[in-house]
């Protein structure tokens, strides 16, 4: 009977707080959208899952060896730890603040305590280490998008560069409405946390990821959910805000079919974009360069196997991996907290904001050049969610007009997004990192 109450006290189900269990239904929640309602699935089933894993009570999967061992509270390894830490007493909150805070050699020293001690790191620890705090999972998936974009449509109007521009200023926008609701004493962010936040305004989610893993880790798991959250709403998001601030007439315009673009413009474009991007911004050259490397890999037509690699082996495996480490950032004292909701509306204000930014930039490029060579529905697509900006642009004009097909037109500002949002991440790493 003993030993029956030994493993009922060491359960799951004894041991389980409210917040893991209410993170336990979010767990779900991801995963019913993802497998019922089709939201992004590709992220969202790992991220649910790795979320489920993360709050299963003891087993300490998303937790480092230090924090497992701090965890389960054992007199003598919280004393060895509170020498090598140096805190005043052996208070677990006090010893996990102290731990998060040290610098390098101090981690390994309280790494070596816990080892010694039998600790280990979680899986989803191991995980979050090699694929996003090393930042690699977020750039190897920039390389494969790359390498499945084709710069085609932006090379043959390249004005419209200027429409995904505009519509990067909902991440600055977000920033600058973080920063005020700190001022207010509304909201608690730092200028990281407000920089990371806005980026979900780009509609990138590796861009969201990379950028909130160096500024604002701690919010890394409501970030995450957000960006893909509403990539994944694109369809529901900007009709409404396309159909405000556009007429029927302007959803009508049709634009002229796009020019053909050589293959020699298709090479030569990665390559200077690269170097050009990399010199102005050093900063955003990771992300970037990637991105230009995956597309050189696809027009350059002599390395098709790694392409191909590119675009479907690799990113399928990286995905899952960055999936289930963005998981482990949902444990219920990361995610259960008024900073999350606080980031969810700052991310449809920014996400909103931007869509509203590239149709009022397509009507102002229009009225400056005295026509309507733009149909201003594209300007939405200025958001870097690839391609489904584009495909609502093309929803709606085809509502408007059923010979108005303006896909490819609208994948010219979809792409510059991309680029756009890779900029506006460098800024930020580099004047707020």
């Amino acid at each position: 009977m003993e030993k029956l109450l030994d493993l009922w006290f060491a359960s799951g189900l004894y041991n389980i707080s409210p917040g893991q269990f209410v993170m336990i239904l979010v767990g779900l929640l991801l995963l019913f959208l993802a497998i019922r309602k089709n939201f992004e699935p590709l992220l969202l089933v790992p991220i649910g899952f790795g979320g489920i894993m993360a709050n299963i009570p003891e087993a300490g999967m998303a937790f480092s060896a230090v924090e497992n061992a701090i965890h389960f509270a054992k007199p003598e390894v919280l004393s060895a730890l509170a020498s090598v830490l140096g805190t005043s007493g052996a208070d677990p909150h006090e010893l996990v603040h102290a731990y998060h805070v040290s610098n390098a050699s101090t981690h390994a020293a309280a790494s070596l305590v816990a080892n010694d001690a039998g600790y280990n790191n979680g899986m989803l620890y191991n995980f979050y280490t090699v694929a996003i705090a090393s930042g690699a999972a977020p750039l190897l998936i920039f390389m494969g998008v790359g390498a499945m974009t084709d710069f085609g449509p932006l090379l043959a109007n390249p004005k419209t560069l200027f429409l995904g521009a505009a519509a990067q200023f909902g991440i600055f926008a977000t920033v600058l409405g973080a920063v005020a609701l700190t001022t207010l004493g509304i909201m608690d962010f730092s200028i990281q946390d407000a920089a990371a936040i806005g980026i979900i305004g780009g509609a990138d989610g590796p861009t969201a990821i990379y950028v909130a893993s160096m500024l604002a880790p701690q919010l890394l798991g409501a970030i995450a959910v957000a960006a893909y959250s509403y990539m994944a709403l694109v369809p529901l998001i900007q009709p409404p805000i396309m159909r405000a601030l556009t007429t029927e007439s302007e959803r009508k315009i049709k634009m002229v079919q796009l020019r053909h673009i050589s293959k020699t413009e298709k090479i030569l474009f990665p390559i200077s974009l690269m170097i050009l991007v990399a010199l102005l911004l050093p900063d955003a050259a990771p992300l970037l360069g990637m991105f230009c490397f995956g597309n050189l890999m696809r027009e350059c037509g002599v390395v098709d196997r790694l392409s191909d690699t590119a675009q479907n082996a690799l990113i399928n495996i990286v995905t899952i991996f960055l999936g289930l480490s963005v998981g482990s950032k949902l444990s219920a004292d990361k995610f259960l907290d008024v900073q999350t909701l606080g980031i969810l509306v700052l991310g449809i204000v920014a996400f909103g904001i931007g869509t509203a930014m590239g149709v009022l930039m397509a009507k102002l490029m229009n009225k400056l050049a005295g026509g309507n060579s733009i149909n201003p529905l594209i300007g939405s697509a200025g958001v870097s969610a690839v391609p489904m900006a584009a495909r609502v642009s093309n929803k709606l004009g085809l509502e408007a007009n059923s010979q108005n097909f303006l896909l490819m037109h609208a994948m010219g500002p979809n792409v510059a997004g991309v680029i756009g949002s890779a900029v506006a991440a460098g800024v930020m790493i580099k004047f707020v990192g």
